[in-house]
């Protein structure tokens, strides 16, 4: 399999995760128009996480670097590190982003901004410290493909709907079980039925919506990795980045759950965690693919 088809293919499969997403909004919206009979709950649920996931999306560089505690760097003070950055952008065509120190042992970076020309990429002391300049460039250069490939724009849309989900099956629930009563639509077997598979739907759909959500962020690490591979046209650094990385047993001491899935690889040291619930794919099977990528 060739780099180009990698790349197509984890458009696609991203792509198909994001129309299933649509799906279970609008399956959810319907139900919940037919139960309680009142479309402005719906139209007031997805107001506001439209509102809440905007907010954060235009000021998401500023929240992400306030937490992890990130220092903006000068060429003065890691002209290697500005170099290697400057000379990628330019063969991307992306503009310089600014460039931020996390003083961390551990070696990670990430990407964010809410577009190209408000990007910001950063990168722990760690990282700085174990990598050799090949296998930096890869890590960069897998950074920069995540703000070519506006993954910030998708993975904000993704929260929104999440957001929306989430809020659905909130307002289904307290209603239902809070004196909030339906106008009986539907009487009869079927309308039990139809009340029975509803709820159901309701409340595992957060559920189904987390996964693919993480299969979503899944895909689009596997694509940086194949973007990322094309820029340097040198797999193999990023391959070897990836194993040093995934092999460094100590935790980002600054890190949670909300920002883990920014980051190149899981920042939570040596933990394992299921392939399932995990924001990123196993660095096995990205170093597997990278290497036998071609061009």
């Amino acid at each position: 399999m060739t780099l180009y088809t990698h790349i197509d293919s984890n458009i696609r499969k991203t792509w198909m995760l994001f129309g299933v997403f649509f799906l279970i909004v609008i399956g959810l919206g319907w139900f919940l128009s037919y139960y309680f009979d009142d479309q402005a709950i719906l139209f007031i649920a997805v107001f506001i996480s439209i509102f809440m996931s905007f907010i954060s999306y235009w000021f998401s560089d500023k929240i992400v670097l306030a937490m992890s505690r990130a220092n903006l760097l000068t060429h003065e003070q890691a002209p290697e590190l500005y170099h290697v950055v400057e000379n990628l952008t330019i063969t991307a065509g992306l503009p310089m982003p600014r460039i931020y120190l996390i003083d961390d042992p551990s070696p990670n970076a990430f990407a964010t901004g809410r577009d190209a020309k408000h990007a910001v990429v950063a990168v722990t002391r760690g990282l700085l410290e174990i990598l050799d300049k090949t296998e930096l460039e890869g890590v960069i250069a897998h950074e920069l493909s995540h703000i070519g490939n506006k993954d910030m724009l998708l993975q904000t849309a993704v929260v929104v709907l999440v957001g929306v989900i989430t809020m659905i099956a909130d307002i289904f629930i307290r209603g239902r079980f809070f004196g909030r009563k339906s106008n009986d639509r539907g009487g009869g077997q079927v309308g039990a039925i139809l009340m029975i598979v509803g709820l159901v739907f309701i409340i595992l759909s957060p559920v189904f919506a987390k996964l693919i959500q993480f299969a979503i962020s899944r895909k689009r690490e596997y694509l940086a990795d194949a973007s990322g591979a094309l820029l340097t046209r040198y797999p193999e650094g990023l391959a070897r980045a990836l194993e040093k990385i995934s092999q460094n047993p100590i935790p980002l001491q600054i890190v949670n759950k909300a920002t883990a899935h920014l980051f190149i690889a899981s920042p939570f040291g040596g933990k394992k965690i299921s392939n399932l619930f995990s924001t990123h794919p196993p660095a096995e099977e990205r170093v597997k693919r990278l290497r036998e990528m071609s061009f």
